[in-house]
């Protein structure tokens, strides 16, 4: 799984002109890609990563402030540019494998106690944020390297 995560003071995601997900105060925003080799047990090593990690305010993390996240899958992540100019998506997983992995890792978000929104899966999305610092990560799980 690869995650870009955002600090944000506010963000939301919205399909046909509806809000489907929002968190209105300071959080994490999460982009979540997934490709074939992913399992569950991922999902739940990830959402634990990013629920303790320690980039918001003072060096806390979203565990020490119940601070909200905003979930959104994106298969682009995964995105191989290397030959031409038209990315290939073979690496990025297809929705039958991605979208129970997706939902894995947000029951793993608030079965840790996270505040969690979503986007909705395979639709087309407008992503709106405000990026706080700017602060942004992008986490491999299982990590490259």
């Amino acid at each position: 799984m690869r995650a870009v995560v955002q600090r944000v003071s506010r963000a939301s995601v919205t399909v046909a002109g509806e809000v489907v997900g929002r968190i209105d105060r300071p959080g994490l925003m999460v982009l979540l890609g997934v490709t074939h080799t992913d399992i569950a047990d991922d999902a739940a090593k990830l959402a634990d990563k990013i629920w303790n990690l320690r980039i918001l305010a003072g060096e806390r993390s979203c565990s020490d402030l119940g601070a909200p996240l905003l979930v959104v899958s994106q298969f682009t992540l995964y995105a191989d540019t290397r030959k031409g100019r038209r990315p290939s998506w073979s690496k990025a997983a297809p929705g039958p494998v991605s979208e129970p992995l997706v939902d894995a890792f947000v029951a793993a978000l608030r079965v840790l106690g996270a505040e969690v929104a979503t986007g909705r899966f395979g639709a087309m999305m407008a992503v709106d944020l405000v990026n706080n610092g700017p602060m942004t990560l992008v986490i491999d799980q299982p990590a490259l390297g």
